[in-house]
């Protein structure tokens, strides 16, 4: 677990992923930025979010703006959003720490599958698209609304993929300051595919079993009975 302080800014941070996210990392005593195309919905997600942990913890900004002023910065984007934002903010998140978590979805007749994607998968895309930050990717299969009840321990195992050590070990100790999670190192970012398209099966798995928000959990690591990145 980190005990560093980071400003962590979440792009497209009012839906129910960043804002989750955002708060439970505040709890944890960084400093987040909500973003958005719109300030309005940002202040809004932000005085939110203020209900909970000390205001000052949470601010307001364009995604512009967090893409300058963040250390850190997730995408909670919808994936369709993707390209076309971080196509605009490549200089900015040159050399940061980007956290992919979108996940390309189609829903239809009920049903929910997996998208095809040209680089092989969203967190691909996303560091094709930003060639000189350092993309993880990880917190695809958390459930926001469980992440948006504070006082709920999320009971799961966040897998993080990267091409880039130092950056998955920092994501592996981020999410282990959200009580309840244990970080699995998922290897090279490419996996990160394989863990997207998983989503799908739980998205459907809880339009069977009504009412559920499944998430995962992985048994049988030799090695890993405490968390890795304490």
């Amino acid at each position: 677990m980190t005990t560093q302080r980071f400003t962590l800014g979440f792009l497209g941070g009012t839906g129910p992923e960043g804002k989750g996210l955002g708060l439970r990392l505040a709890l944890a005593g960084h400093e987040v930025l909500l973003g958005s195309r719109d300030f309005a919905r940002a202040q809004e997600a932000a005085l939110e979010l203020a209900q909970h942990v000390p205001p000052q913890r949470v601010r307001a900004a364009l995604n512009a703006q967090v893409a300058v002023d963040s250390q850190v910065v997730f995408i909670t984007v919808p994936y369709p959003a993707q390209r076309s934002l971080l196509e605009d903010l490549r200089e900015p998140l040159v050399g940061k720490v980007v956290v992919s978590t979108s996940i390309p979805l189609a829903f239809s007749q009920g049903k929910v599958r997996s998208l095809p994607v040209e680089e092989g998968c969203a967190a691909l895309q996303a560091q094709a698209l930003l060639p000189r930050s350092r993309v993880v990717g990880a917190f695809q299969n958390v459930s926001a609304v469980d992440l948006l009840a504070p006082d709920r321990v999320i009971d799961c195992d966040i897998v993080v993929c990267a091409d880039d050590a130092e950056a998955k070990r920092l994501v592996m100790g981020l999410a282990e300051e959200i009580k309840g999670i244990r970080a699995v190192d998922g290897g090279a970012l490419e996996n990160s595919g394989y863990v997207e398209q998983l989503t799908a099966l739980l998205l459907n798995i809880n339009r069977i079993y009504r009412g559920s928000r499944t998430m995962v959990k992985i048994v049988g690591i030799r090695g890993l009975d405490t968390p890795t990145a304490s």
